[in-house]
């Protein structure tokens, strides 16, 4: 498991995908997007399960998840969305500090909607937290981060 001195989310690099925050949680672009939109909610302080955070935190954690949720779907013109969060290594947690992958959704990005659970499952650290996903370079990121300060 990871300590907060070993974790991405805890480390000062964040602050280069920061783009809204709370008073317990953050919002941050994921470096190698899913889909266009593809950002994490984490906490603020380093839990590695949802379990441990306070009521107060995890309150803030889901209000929070929902506000960007609502502005991810103005600014992406997304159709839907999906919210997945992996907690413990046999659910698939490869990074292991609380995070809730929010991901737009469009019409026909699948074949069939719900082509995306049984994707996911198959192919679930491939997915979502691989380090083998094409990452975005620091132009890229810097660009789509600003555009997203701007609206949050």
């Amino acid at each position: 498991m990871q300590s907060p001195h070993s974790c991405v989310f805890c480390a000062e690099t964040i602050q280069d995908s920061l783009f809204a925050e709370s008073a317990h949680s953050r919002a941050i672009y994921n470096l190698s997007p899913i889909l266009p939109g593809h950002c994490l909610i984490i906490p603020k302080l380093h839990y590695q399960s949802l379990l441990e955070l306070k009521a107060e935190e995890f309150e803030d954690f889901m209000h929070f998840a929902r506000r960007v949720t609502e502005g991810l779907y103005h600014i992406f013109q997304a159709d839907g969305f999906n919210w997945t969060l992996q907690d413990g290594a046999s659910a698939g947690q490869t990074v292991f500090h609380v995070h809730l992958h929010l991901i737009p959704r469009y019409l026909g990005d699948f074949p069939d909607p719900g082509d995306w659970y049984p994707v996911w499952a198959k192919h679930e650290e491939e997915i979502l937290d691989s380090r083998l996903r094409p990452k975005l370079s620091t132009k890229e990121m810097r660009a789509i981060v600003q555009k997203l300060k701007k609206e949050f």
